[in-house]
């Protein structure tokens, strides 16, 4: 039997939204901005995280800041019931900047950002390589109009 997906109520989604303005706010200021206990905070973020309702803390970087990354965009088709098994092998790619559900011929769309094209071939290569991915496109984004 499957465990049952957690759900955040408001104080956990309060505390998702001040955790995307601000990915490195302290516990106390989280606790200050919500008028609640540190120690409230802390169990929500310990529960957030133990149930995988929060994967983690990243930094999100000015889109102008480095004009030599690789951008793309891979469609992905899935085989079957694997949709779970491929989604969790994607997200453990750093290059992956953010994945997608869609409907149409392709199951998920993935963001790439890549340092170079030597990382960016590799990761072709890697996500070729995932039990369950029948067919993949990608676009190379060339500039933003």
């Amino acid at each position: 039997m499957a465990a049952a997906k957690y759900a955040p109520d408001s104080l956990d989604r309060r505390i998702i939204a001040h955790l995307r303005t601000d990915g490195r706010a302290s516990l106390t200021k989280l606790s200050d901005a919500l008028g609640v206990a540190r120690g409230t905070v802390q169990n929500r973020l310990d529960r957030l995280i133990e149930t995988g309702t929060l994967l983690g803390f990243t930094v999100r970087v000015r889109e102008d800041y480095d004009v030599n990354t690789i951008r793309a965009v891979m469609m992905v088709e899935v085989v079957g019931k694997s949709t779970t098994q491929v989604v969790r092998k994607l997200r453990g790619l750093t290059e992956i900047s953010a994945l997608h559900t869609t409907n149409g011929n392709w199951d998920l769309v993935a963001d790439i950002r890549a340092a170079s094209l030597a990382d960016f071939d590799r990761l072709l290569r890697e996500v070729r390589m995932i039990d369950g991915i029948a067919n993949s496109e990608t676009s190379l984004l060339l500039s933003t109009v």
